[in-house]
């Protein structure tokens, strides 16, 4: 089950890896820096965050098998609503109403910060070496 996530996290770590550089590329060659702090969460949450609870689990064997899924998407669901969010309430792309961009950026803040939460959680469930 933990490899699964393991792999799982860091697969969707790349692709926000992929977006972050690519939307930085973007800023640099348009000379605007409009999605510097898209840029910044996309990074530090998507491929940082999620990159290194991948390797946790990879690392450590977790004793509560259902936190790790309930962790794992949670951290998923987070980046994606919060950076999403971001983008939306920022950026107003396609004239999307305000109320709405708002609502998804802090719902996704919200399950994201829960996800936080969890892995607190469950860094305390792992199991001892040598046992």
């Amino acid at each position: 089950m933990q490899e699964k996530w393991s792999l799982r996290l860091i697969r969707v770590a790349a692709i926000f890896g992929l977006i972050g550089t690519f939307l930085g590329s973007h800023m640099a060659g348009a000379g605007s820096y409009a999605f510097r702090p898209i840029h910044a969460h996309i990074l530090l949450v998507g491929w940082l965050s999620l990159f290194a609870w991948g390797v946790f689990y990879r690392i450590y064997k977790v004793r509560a098998k259902k936190l790790v899924t309930l962790h794992g998407w949670t951290g998923i669901i987070g980046a994606i609503g919060l950076t999403t969010g971001m983008w939306l309430q920022f950026m107003k792309p396609f004239n999307v109403n305000e109320t709405l961009a708002l609502v998804f950026y802090i719902v996704g803040g919200t399950v994201l910060l829960i996800s936080f939460a969890l892995f607190v959680v469950v860094t305390f469930m792992t199991e001892k070496k040598g046992s």
